[in-house]
């Protein structure tokens, strides 16, 4: 184990892309080299099925007989560039969300089509979900049942998502 640990390093990047159907993406290391391999099961244990590209990542990393891979993510930030704010103008009128993390659970998503509903525990009322509050939560896609910590707003055509997380993730935020 002492040989596997010596091997082993902390680097910061950009996810150059993940695909969550294909259950790995790549990394691509601020310091250069080659791209990292980035499988899901390692990103799950983060506590996150998907992750956004061009989302900054902190990952420790280990030469494989087949490359770099990533072993641990330690720390996502959402990408800082924002597109599509049009389509979340509902948002840009309630400024700062103040509302508690709700647990919920995806009732269907569809990348494609930018959008898709939750439902919050307790409650049958849809809640909107746009793949750009997901962009900006780190998140690319989620997947039918799928557990989430979600604050909501009333918007001016329903209740929907201002900010998402995997629920394992969400555990370690302060409300």
């Amino acid at each position: 184990m002492p040989d596997e640990d010596k091997q082993r390093e902390t680097l910061t990047g950009l996810v150059k892309w993940f695909d969550p159907v294909k259950g790995f993406g790549f990394i691509v290391a601020d310091t250069g080299g080659p791209d990292i391999l980035l499988h899901v099961n390692v990103l799950r244990n983060f506590g996150q099925s998907s992750v956004s590209d061009q989302a900054r990542v902190d990952v420790v990393v280990q030469n494989t007989e087949r490359g770099v891979q990533a072993v641990e993510v330690l720390s996502i930030t959402p990408p800082e560039n924002s597109r599509g704010e049009q389509a979340l103008a509902d948002l840009a009128e309630f400024g700062v969300v103040d509302t508690p993390l709700e647990p919920g659970r995806v009732k269907w998503f569809d990348k494609g089509k930018g959008f898709g509903f939750a439902n919050i525990f307790g409650s049958a009322e849809d809640v909107f979900l746009h793949v750009e509050v997901l962009r900006r939560s780190g998140l690319s896609d989620l997947q039918p049942g799928e557990a989430l910590a979600i604050r909501v707003i009333d918007g001016k055509r329903g209740r929907m998502a201002a900010e998402v997380h995997a629920w394992e993730a969400a555990l370690s935020k302060d409300d």
